[in-house]
């Protein structure tokens, strides 16, 4: 298991990003979190965004669909489950609420990232000056190749030209790049920038991570989860 030196920092938080050798199974046998309750959503690639007010929702038959979850409840892990696309975990280190949000090209794209920060200022009362945020290990630029089409979408969005990279090699190819697409989003909130912690791992890159673009079909999925301790 991967983990935030910032994030340790934060005495009633409780993270980790997984990989190959961290996973469902390896939480279902890990004694220090078999006292909390779990919550995974139906990711949707969306820019969806719940609020978990307490652990009812947690016994719903059917997973709820979206892509970020906000909760200010202890014992509650929030889960994300990625293979390239990035994994941000959120707390505040003022008072107990923490986010787990799954941002692909298409959450980025609708700025999941910022309406997740944006709502727990208003409904928590959280401020940027003291929400940290730490991204896990995705996919990095220069292995995510996409379509033109995809460039012009985010260049409409309003996402600056340093988000992307054109091909060198091939016309109407270009490279995104999501971390920096979404340390935008939280700097445009207010998050200063000493507060944005990356974990500089290319899901690609790396073989013990798991990567749809380079596995496709046979890959599995990284867990990644923050929650409030009791």
């Amino acid at each position: 298991m991967i983990l935030s030196n910032r994030l340790l920092q934060i005495r009633h938080v409780v993270h980790g990003f997984g990989n190959k050798d961290w996973g469902k199974s390896t939480f279902d046998s890990d004694p220090s979190l078999k006292r909390f309750r779990v919550l995974f959503l139906r990711q949707v690639h969306s820019d969806r965004v719940w609020i978990v007010p307490s652990a009812e929702q947690l016994n719903q038959k059917k997973k709820l669909a979206g892509d970020a979850a906000i909760t200010e409840i202890p014992g509650i892990l929030l889960f994300i489950k990625t293979a390239d696309c990035l994994p941000v975990l959120l707390a505040d280190a003022s008072r107990p609420v923490v986010a787990a949000v799954h941002c692909g090209w298409r959450g980025t794209l609708k700025k999941i990232l910022g309406k997740t920060v944006r709502l727990m200022m208003e409904s928590f009362g959280c401020s940027p000056a003291s929400l940290v945020a730490a991204f896990g290990p995705s996919i990095n630029r220069d292995c995510y190749e996409v379509e033109g089409d995809m460039i012009r979408e985010f260049r409409k969005e309003g996402f600056p030209e340093s988000c992307f990279k054109p091909s060198p090699k091939k016309k109407e190819k270009y490279f995104l790049d999501l971390k920096k697409a979404n340390q935008i989003q939280l700097e445009n909130t207010g998050l200063a920038p000493e507060n944005i912690t990356i974990i500089d791992l290319c899901s690609h890159c790396e073989p013990d991570l798991y990567s749809y673009r380079r596995d496709q079909e046979k890959t599995g999925r990284n867990f990644s989860f923050i929650g409030l301790d009791f």
